[in-house]
């Protein structure tokens, strides 16, 4: 059996929306962009959503409408991938980083005020593996210094932070529609949300070279513009992620239920009523990680490491800043015992107990080593 880690979608409605698109509208900002935008602000329960080229650019596009210039600082977590920590340097401010809570790997709030300078000015929670962030307590430590919070919601699609969709609750959120997100556009796509009329004007105006009219610039813009194309398969995407949802949070529920035996492995948080995962991956954790992703390889079975290099200990970072191991012991700890096991709607009940019967099969023959000793 061979089992891949993740499986996107391009199913036969999404080639004719695409092909519709290409024959019928502009290639790049056509009708169907501004419908994406328009049915995404709705699903996510905000005013106002704009198309980006990609995650990252509506990062680096949120920080500038925020404001955000040279020197300022941006809190952030190093427990994500490294474009979150590039948009703030991407807009020539300062990321800072603060470390993770292990009961969900996101940014713990408890540490925020430990980083806090005068040069602070805005935090970027990462909701981690569609695993919502404690939104309540960053968004009142936020207000309590006036900062501004732009949710990283790369991975959250769906996801829900007390009865409200992730990347409504900050002053932006954004997205990403990287071909092995929860929705894709079938290439590269982002999307900033926001209740803030005039942000989204200037994150529309910063996409399109920074356009006041058609031949004037009263800004330096961006090209970073979603292509007419990948929008309309992202309206597409986005009536079938609620299906797609719910068949992930079962997949996830089976995982657990079938490996909670295993005291060697430490399984991901569910939520509960109030915080509502949408398990863009599904991952374990054990001190065995190398080695059990090298056996369920073996037996077909893709696996993943997300990320095997918190940011801070990237290359350019520790050349930047000086960041050294040690720093931030819990996201090194993640980094260095976290294994995604294969996660996708499609993944059939039968895979998702093949795969548990391997992890399995590999802690017995553990177990059996101990006792030979």
């Amino acid at each position: 059996m061979q089992i891949p880690l993740a499986s996107p979608v391009f199913d036969g409605e999404m080639k004719t929306a695409a092909l519709d698109a290409l024959s019928s509208e502009y290639f790049v900002l056509g009708e169907s962009v501004a419908k994406f935008e328009e049915e995404f602000a709705k699903y996510c329960g905000v005013d106002y959503a704009v198309s980006t080229s990609s995650g990252t650019s509506a990062l680096q596009l949120a920080l500038l409408a925020l404001g955000i210039k040279r020197g300022d600082h941006v809190i952030t977590t190093p427990a994500s991938f490294v474009a979150t920590a590039n948009s703030a340097i991407h807009v020539n401010a300062v990321p800072v980083f603060a470390d993770i809570d292990l009961k969900n790997y996101n940014i713990d709030p408890n540490l925020l005020k430990k980083h806090v300078t005068d040069k602070t000015k805005a935090i970027i929670p990462v909701h981690l593996y569609g695993f919502p962030a404690d939104m309540n307590e960053i968004m009142e430590f936020s207000r309590e210094h006036q900062f501004v919070v732009v949710e990283d919601a790369c991975q959250a699609h769906n996801a829900e932070y007390y009865g409200k969709k992730v990347g409504s609750i900050g002053d932006i959120g954004c997205f990403s529609f990287y071909s092995n997100k929860n929705m894709t556009v079938c290439g590269d796509g982002g999307m900033i949300v926001t209740n803030d009329e005039k942000t989204a004007k200037i994150v529309a105006k910063l996409r399109n070279c920074g356009r006041s009219s058609h031949y004037e610039h009263d800004v330096i813009g961006f090209t970073s513009r979603l292509n007419t194309v990948n929008a309309a398969i992202g309206r597409v995407q986005l009536r079938k992620l609620e299906d797609w949802t719910a068949k992930r949070r079962a997949i996830a529920k089976l995982y657990s239920k079938l490996l909670a035996d295993l005291d060697a492995i430490i399984l991901p948080p569910t939520g509960d009523s109030n915080v509502k995962p949408v398990h863009h991956l599904y991952v374990i954790r054990t001190r065995f990680r190398d080695e059990l992703k090298a056996w369920l390889s073996q037996n077909g079975v893709q696996c993943g490491i997300h990320y095997p290099l918190p940011i801070h200990l990237q290359p350019i970072y520790q050349r930047l800043f000086g960041y050294k191991k040690g720093d931030f012991p819990k996201s090194e700890l993640l980094s260095e015992t976290a294994l995604s096991l294969p996660m996708f709607p499609a993944l059939g009940k039968n895979k998702v107990e093949y795969v548990c019967g391997k992890i399995h099969e590999f802690f017995n023959q553990k177990i059996m080593q101990v006792e030979m000793l």
